[in-house]
């Protein structure tokens, strides 16, 4: 009889894989109402409509998340998101890549209002484009490395992650400012979108014009077309005249 009492009482107090932090991932009323707190508190918009999302794209309110050798993207209809977001998926997906040796998988980015999925809470924020949903990995040393990841960044009050099941994912609101300072980057000063060059993250911003290329934009703020590519998650040297491109600090 004690024998078996002893196994009740173990397999009551078990710790799944992953441990605490498959625990600490677990969502919440009071995770998704701080979620939305802090995208009204840091005065983000909720962009209703794919049109609303794609013209916040092209004024430089949002970033295209085009994948690159460390993550890439899958069945995401709007690749677009705040750039202190895109910035966390550059910094995770190479760390990712690095201790598990395959590329990380994005399944969303922003979300406009009017394309609600299902499952999608009532105060989400990916209509904001500081979310981003990252597909579990299916092996477990990864999982247990994400999951672990996650768990420390949120410790440091940068995001707020929750792990879900259907479908399998980890859905991550980034805090533009908190995210930065963690990472020890600037926010872009308010309202310096305006104007040719503004402060934005480590660097400045450029609107390109008619007849502008990597290469000559690289050799007047004096950078290479490699840091220039990197900084803005871009893989082709096609540039459109109006779009907004991160200029990378340092040389």
């Amino acid at each position: 009889m004690r024998r078996i009492l002893a196994l009740l009482v173990l397999a009551a107090t078990a710790v799944p894989a992953g441990g605490a932090a498959a625990q600490a991932l677990r969502g919440s009323r009071e995770s998704v109402d701080r979620m939305y707190r802090q995208a009204r508190a840091q005065e983000l918009t909720f962009y209703r409509s794919g049109k609303g999302v794609r013209g916040a794209a092209e004024s430089g309110k949002l970033v295209r998340m085009s994948g690159n050798d460390d993550y890439r993207l899958a069945n995401v209809a709007y690749p677009y998101a705040l750039s202190s977001t895109r910035r966390f998926v550059q910094r995770l997906s190479s760390q990712y890549r690095d201790a598990c040796g395959e590329r990380l998988v994005v399944t969303s980015g922003v979300r406009p209002t009017s394309y609600r999925l299902f499952n999608a809470a009532d105060r989400s924020v990916h209509p904001t484009g500081m979310a981003v949903d990252i597909r579990k990995p299916t092996r477990r040393s990864c999982l247990r490395w994400l999951r672990e990841t996650l768990l420390h960044v949120e410790g440091q009050g940068a995001i707020e992650a929750t792990e879900e099941f259907r479908p399998p994912h980890f859905h991550v609101a980034v805090f533009p400012r908190q995210y930065l300072a963690y990472i020890g980057e600037k926010p872009a000063a308010r309202g310096s979108r305006t104007g040719r060059t503004a402060n934005r993250g480590s660097g400045t911003t450029y609107r390109v014009r008619r007849g502008d290329s990597l290469w000559a934009i690289a050799r007047r703020h004096g950078t290479s077309v490699e840091r220039l590519k990197d900084a803005n998650d871009i893989r082709s040297s096609r540039l459109v005249a109006g779009q907004l491109i991160v200029i990378p600090a340092g040389r």
